[in-house]
């Protein structure tokens, strides 16, 4: 994988992470810190099936 390639990986688990763990805080509304927890790991499976997805589409 050239190196160009594997910083754009790199950086876009990340992203998708945010942006997902994002829209869980705005859907779910105040949240503890139990809340927070288990939709940080939720966005976290969600931004490397997004990835995955994503991979598999180019090919």
């Amino acid at each position: 994988m050239p190196d160009k390639a594997r910083v754009a990986a790199a950086a876009e688990l990340p992203v998708w992470w945010a942006g997902l763990m994002l829209l869980w805080v705005v859907l779910i509304g105040p949240v503890d810190a139990l809340e927070a927890g288990a939709g940080a790991v939720a966005a976290a499976g969600g931004a490397w099936a997004a990835r995955a997805a994503r991979r598999a589409a180019e090919r």
